[in-house]
């Protein structure tokens, strides 16, 4: 009974290499980066720290998920807090619940707040134009055909249905977007850029009746009392920290806001990438954009194409489910290395 460690029994067994392991309990995981990586806690078994830089994963797409309470925005605000401290990445955020401001501020970065209004913070005008678009946004020579997508993606949230957008709808659609771009892409002047009621004006000069009714849909948007969205961008998105808060856009608008700042994010990490810069993206209530097939469509297809173009997502959500709704947004959870929880 004495501890000598001398086996006095002459018994062998065999052991399967899991239930060896029970005796060795002091082996354990470790993530533990070096470079740029950043601090995301402690190892609950070793109580090392643990090190990560998104930049050396195979994909550095990422999901940070939870329920209510669990502090999914304090883990986001403190990976940006330590990403803008220890690298040169710029950071942009989509905040619907203004949770970020604060943060921001500290941090001197820029808050561009959209609302029905078009009053920012500081109660001068905020305007940002989803019509925007720079020769950069595609590797195709035209880069009208991923712009054109966003377009269908929107016109889909303005019109809304079960059915969504028809095979005749996007064919006219796509049209007017070609139409439209035409003489900017020929004289890229900043003021050539067009603006919403341009597709509109285009749209009603389609001769098939479903032009009519997109344009019937987009009036509200165009002309209507939620016409924030009908200006040429005014704020300069120069800053190495943005973030737009969209807390104030409501319902009816919230979504597509969202939609709008991924494209304005799009249009940053196209810029970025030729200045050979990380661009960091954090998206707080993403399953917003997954429940409509053409918007979840769009935000499968950016979301692919982020890590060539040196662009580092992040989606905030609570909602697992929305991630497995379809085969195609399943993807986002399959290009997704790093996954908080």
């Amino acid at each position: 009974s004495v501890p000598l460690g001398e086996n006095l029994i002459p018994i062998q067994r065999g052991l399967t290499t899991s239930s060896t392991a029970i005796f060795i309990p002091f082996i354990t995981q470790e993530l533990f980066q070096t470079g740029a990586a950043l601090y995301y806690g402690l190892n609950a078994l070793s109580n090392n720290m643990i090190l990560c830089d998104r930049k050396q994963l195979k994909n550095p797409n990422g999901l940070i998920l939870g329920t209510p309470g669990s502090g999914k925005s304090f883990a986001a605000k403190r990976e940006m807090t330590n990403a803008f401290l220890i690298t040169d990445d710029d950071i942009i955020i989509c905040d619907p619940e203004a949770e970020y401001f604060s943060l921001v501020q500290r941090l001197d970065g820029q808050v561009i707040r959209l609302s029905p209004t078009g009053k920012g913070i500081d109660g001068k005008p905020q305007y940002v134009n989803p019509m925007d678009i720079n020769l950069n946004y595609s590797e195709d020579d035209s880069p009208l055909a991923l712009k054109s997508d966003f377009i269908l993606s929107l016109c889909e949230l303005v019109i809304g249905g079960k059915e969504g957008l028809q095979p005749v709808d996007k064919t006219v659609i796509d049209r007017a977007v070609r139409n439209v771009y035409r003489p900017f892409l020929a004289d890229p002047d900043p003021e050539k850029m067009p603006i919403l009621g341009d597709l509109y004006d285009e749209l009603l000069k389609q001769p098939e009746p479903e032009a009519a009714r997109i344009a019937a849909a987009l009036e509200l948007y165009v002309s209507g009392s939620l016409n924030v969205f009908n200006h040429r961008t005014n704020v300069e998105l120069n800053n190495r920290l943005v973030c737009f808060d969209i807390k104030q856009l409501g319902k009816q608008l919230k979504k597509l806001g969202m939609l709008i700042v991924q494209d304005q994010v799009w249009n940053r990490v196209t810029v970025n990438r030729a200045e050979r810069k990380s661009t960091r993206y954090f998206m707080d209530e993403f399953h917003l954009l997954l429940k409509e097939e053409q918007t979840a469509a769009y935000s499968v297809e950016i979301w692919k194409r982020f890590r060539k173009w040196g662009g580092i997502p992040t989606a905030i959500t609570q909602n697992v489910k929305d991630l497995l709704a379809s085969r195609e947004v399943e993807n986002i959870f399959e290009n997704s290395d790093f996954v908080l929880m």
